[in-house]
């Protein structure tokens, strides 16, 4: 940094980036700490990949559909509600939605609202753009802070739903009171909503206000890929288009997104799966080691282990996840909030890691290191 240290924006020179959970080196790793699938997407994502590039792999040397146009119309269509390809944008992944939407709402004037804990982007974004971030605690009940969201006088207010790191959900009827009287933007971010029992995309007819963020790098098994989207008002697309960067959609991203919401009884299956498991687990570790757990909605387990004196706390999160990380198993820990610093966070792989999981974490209770 010396070297540029009088020629950086001041506001990035303080700027710390997002970071993104663990991706380990070498083989043999059960990877339970980025909420990716634990199972392959449809074959028909495989198959229209194949088809691309062996009929015209020459095609590749041209620019993708600058808008994604064809998959704007077909996200809209898998959608239904009477959306249209007016109603969608497609970013490269959601990430991207995310940062086009800070770019619209955000500068040093105005202030940016999200929840704590919450997705750790978006002050790494609102920073990005020197804005004023503004965050609304919540607490161990994880009930919706509607009153302080009204009230927090945002230009925009993103909120997960089902929340991360905790897979809590929050109702369509929470949400219609925020937007009730919220005069901002509510941005919901639904990287999880495909494992929930609702989601907001209903409401999007009767508030032009309302933005809802979409992933395929979750439920559909395509986080390689890069392809997530907002669904929202025409009028919110077109501002979104306008600082949008060109192509930024690659040409065999839109045809694997295209494949995969193409197939819709294959990942019915998939995410009932996931589900089944998740529940299985969660239900189990509540029963045979008295751990709470918030009721997930999303492909995770957020999980309190207690040692054998009926403790929890931040050194016996660690614990556990030292233990597991010796075996191999990679999961998810957040030490710098007090609300998440006693958790783990444990994505839903396939029945083989989770049995493991499961056996690894029956070996820690009976640990006599831990105390």
């Amino acid at each position: 940094m010396a070297m540029f240290s009088t020629l950086v924006s001041p506001h990035i020179a303080k700027l710390h980036g997002y970071t993104p959970g663990l991706q380990p080196s070498g083989t043999g790793w059960i990877k339970l700490n980025t909420n990716e699938s634990g199972y392959p997407p449809s074959p028909a994502v495989a198959e229209a990949l194949q088809k691309e590039i062996g009929n015209d792999a020459f095609s590749l040397r041209l620019y993708p559909n600058p808008t994604s146009e064809p998959l704007r119309a077909v996200i809209a269509a898998y959608h239904g509600h009477g959306l249209t390809a007016g109603n969608v944008l497609v970013g490269n992944g959601s990430d991207d939605v995310l940062n086009l939407l800070v770019r619209c709402f955000s500068n040093p004037t105005i202030e940016t609202g999200f929840t704590l804990p919450s997705y750790s982007l978006y002050p790494v974004l609102v920073s990005m753009q020197d804005g004023r971030s503004s965050a609304i605690e919540f607490d161990r009940s994880m009930q919706l802070p509607v009153e302080a969201i009204v009230s927090s006088g945002a230009s925009a207010f993103f909120l997960t739903s089902p929340n991360a790191p905790t897979g809590v959900a929050f109702s369509n009827a929470d949400l219609e009171r925020v937007l009730a009287r919220f005069r901002g933007v509510l941005v919901v971010d639904e990287a999880y909503a495909p494992f929930a029992k609702e989601n907001a995309i209903p409401l999007l007819a009767r508030f032009p206000r309302l933005v809802v963020v979409r992933t395929l790098s979750k439920a559909h098994a395509l986080a390689g890929i890069r392809v997530g989207y907002a669904l929202a008002n025409p009028e919110m697309v077109e501002l979104l288009d306008r600082v949008r960067d060109s192509y930024n959609v690659s040409r065999l991203s839109q045809v694997a997104a295209q494949a995969a919401l193409t197939d819709r009884d294959y990942y019915d299956r998939l995410i009932n799966k996931v589900v089944s498991t998740r529940d299985r687990y969660r239900s189990k570790w509540t029963i045979d080691h008295g751990w709470f757990s918030y009721e997930s909605a999303a492909n995770f387990i957020f999980v309190e282990p207690r040692n054998r004196a009926g403790r929890s706390g931040k050194d016996v999160a660690r614990s556990v996840y030292d233990f597991l990380f010796a075996r191999r198993i990679l999961v998810r820990a957040f030490p710098n909030h007090p609300l998440t610093g006693s958790f783990l966070r444990i994505s839903v792989g396939t029945d083989e890691e989770m049995v493991l999981v499961d056996q690894a974490l029956i070996e820690w209770t009976r640990s006599e290191k831990q105390s």
